[in-house]
């Protein structure tokens, strides 16, 4: 396959930066979306062209590194895949490819598609942990958990907090990402004892970093590579009224 690249080329964060085009030539449709750039990459080196940066790193769609809207969908076409997991064959010989970073303010570009996601760590210091009590470590049947309880956490765990959510909401909220660690904690015994103030204070920082407030538009599950379900939210808007009103939390 032939195809024209219109990507976006910004040298640091207060570069106005622009879309460049670039041809990618002989490519195969078994390359990864990845794979190709690394392509395009070695022609414009070879030109004595600066390549184009973006992130990657285990490119197996655990890590949530590679983060980048094409033709204006997080992670590309395919539903429930990262951008490294998506294949070329989704495009067809010929088509033009719109590349862009994540757009949030609190995802500041760095250079070309390579954003800032360390505001997601900040939010995670203020509340997505658990205290627990060091020495020995505990037999592990101690605490029992019943197995829709632990589904129920596992399948928030899934969450890469790649940062799709954010890149794709109107509002740029990073509610979804959010939601999924509080529910993953919330749901677990061993999260009860910090669970009112954990979701307010995640949900303080997460607005005091500039990201905006969540209207239930869905597009956030829609494209999360994870397929996290917005049930996350509701749970955690439930843990929010309850902490505002000073009536504790019952496990779900």
């Amino acid at each position: 396959m032939n195809l024209t690249l219109r990507v976006w080329r910004q040298q640091h964060e207060s570069d106005e930066g622009r879309m460049n085009t670039y041809l990618a030539r002989d490519i195969s449709p078994d390359m990864s979306f990845l794979e190709m750039l690394d392509i395009v990459n070695e022609e414009l080196t070879l030109q004595g062209e600066e390549p184009i940066a973006f992130d990657s790193d285990c490119r197996e769609g655990i890590c949530g590194m590679c983060g980048i809207v094409i033709n204006g969908i997080p992670h590309g076409p395919d539903r429930g895949a990262t951008a490294c997991q998506l294949h070329m064959r989704w495009f067809k010989d010929g088509d033009t490819i719109t590349i862009e970073p994540w757009r949030a303010k609190a995802f500041p570009v760095i250079k070309d598609l390579v954003v800032n996601r360390s505001a997601f760590d900040t939010i995670i210091q203020a509340g997505g942990y658990v205290s627990v009590s060091t020495g020995a470590a505990p037999e592990a049947n101690s605490v029992p958990v019943g197995k829709e309880t632990a589904e129920r956490a596992l399948d928030a765990a899934a969450c890469i907090g790649c940062g799709a959510c954010v890149a794709v909401c109107p509002n740029a909220s990073a509610m979804l990402f959010m939601s999924a660690k509080v529910m993953h904690l919330g749901v677990l015994p061993q999260g009860q004892p910090e669970r009112e103030q954990r979701v307010a204070r995640m949900i303080e920082t997460h607005d005091s970093l500039g990201f905006g407030s969540c209207t239930n538009i869905g597009e956030c599950s829609a494209v999360c590579p994870a397929e996290i379900s917005m049930e996350t939210i509701a749970f955690m808007n439930r843990d929010l009224i309850a902490s505002r009103i000073g009536r504790g939390t019952e496990p779900a």
